[in-house]
C-alpha cells in the first residue's frame, strides 16, 4: 500500500495513516480506517517521508517502536503488524539540523538504508531507460519507432540530468510526440546545459559554516512552504527572531518565493 506524504494536506495526513473516529474533526461523519490498519500483515510504502509534520512524525515513531497507534479522536489502542518502507529526496540530515525532522525517527527508520544515485552517475542505465520510455510513449501515440540515433544516445548519456529520471522521461515523451520517422532522435536545444553546482573538495571553515547555515535555512523554508514568521514559520523552527532570519535570507541570497506552493 502506497502513501504519498507530500500529496496529502498536513492537517489530514494523520487521519490518512491512522484513521479517525466519527466526529474527530469537522467533516468526520463516520469512522474511517487508516492505511496502517488496511495494510495489516503486509507492507506500507511512505513516499516523500520528509514532508511529514512534526506531530505525525511522533505518531509514526510510536508505530515503529511500539507497534501500536490510535485513530485520530480515538482512545482505543490498535496493534500494528506492518512492514514499513520509506523514501525521500530530502536531505534529512539538514532537516534534522533545522529542527524539521526528528532525529529519533530518522535513526529508527535508518535500519536498512538504500541510496539511489542520481541518473548522471548511472550512465549505463540510460539506454535501457530510453528504450523503455520510447516503447511506452510510442504505444500511447500509435507510432512505430524501430531504433535510436547513435548521436542522440551519446548526447543523452553525456547530459548531467539535473532533473534525474523525470527529466529524461519528459524529454523522451516530447521527442516521441514530434517524431515523424522510425528512427528516434531529440532536439539538442531541449537539454539545458546548466550543470548542478558542485562544492570544492575542501572548504575553509568559514565557508563550511555559511554553507551549513544556508542549508538549514532552506530546509526550514522548504518545510514551512516559504513562511518566515508566525508559530509555524521557519523562524520559529530555527529558534530565531523573524527579523534576524529575514536578514540572513537577504545576506545569503535565498529566494523565499521558490519554496511557496504555486
Amino acid at each position: 500500500m502506497n502513501v504519498n506524504c507530500a500529496a496529502t494536506p498536513p492537517s489530514l495526513i494523520a487521519s490518512e495513516l491512522f484513521g479517525h473516529e466519527k466526529g474527530a474533526f469537522t467533516g468526520a461523519l463516520q469512522r474511517r480506517l487508516g492505511r496502517f490498519e488496511l495494510a495489516e500483515g503486509g507492507t506500507i510504502f511512505l513516499d516523500e517521508l520528509g514532508e511529514l509534520p512534526t506531530e505525525t512524525q511522533i505518531a509514526l515513531l510510536r508505530v515503529l517502536q511500539e507497534r501500536e497507534f490510535e485513530r485520530v479522536g480515538g482512545t482505543h489502542t490498535i496493534r500494528a503488524d506492518v512492514r514499513v518502507i520509506a523514501a525521500t529526496n530530502r536531505d534529512l540530515n539538514a532537516a534534522m539540523a533545522a529542527g524539521t525532522f526528528r532525529s529519533d525517527l530518522y535513526y529508527r527508520l535508518n535500519v536498512f538504508p538504500i541510496e539511489s544515485p542520481p541518473l548522471r552517475a548511472r550512465q549505463d542505465d540510460i539506454p535501457l531507460l530510453v528504450e523503455y520510455f520510447i516503447d511506452r510513449y510510442a504505444s500511447k501515440t500509435g507510432k512505430k519507432i524501430r531504433g535510436v540515433n547513435n548521436m542522440t544516445l551519446e548526447l543523452l548519456q553525456a547530459y548531467p540530468w539535473p532533473g534525474n529520471i523525470r527529466e529524461l522521461q519528459n524529454v523522451i515523451e516530447r521527442s516521441v510526440i514530434v517524431c515523424e520517422t522510425e528512427n528516434f532522435s531529440i532536439d539538442e536545444s531541449w537539454l539545458s546545459r546548466k550543470t548542478p553546482p558542485t562544492q570544492p573538495a575542501c572548504q575553509p571553515l568559514s565557508d563550511q559554516l555559511v554553507t551549513q547555515e544556508k542549508a538549514m535555512i532552506e530546509a526550514a523554508l522548504d518545510a514551512t512552504r516559504g513562511r518566515v514568521s508566525g508559530p509555524s514559520g521557519a523562524a520559529a523552527k530555527l529558534g530565531i527572531p523573524p527579523s534576524t532570519l529575514d536578514s540572513k535570507i537577504r545576506s545569503l541570497k535565498i529566494s523565499k518565493h521558490r519554496f511557496k506552493p504555486f
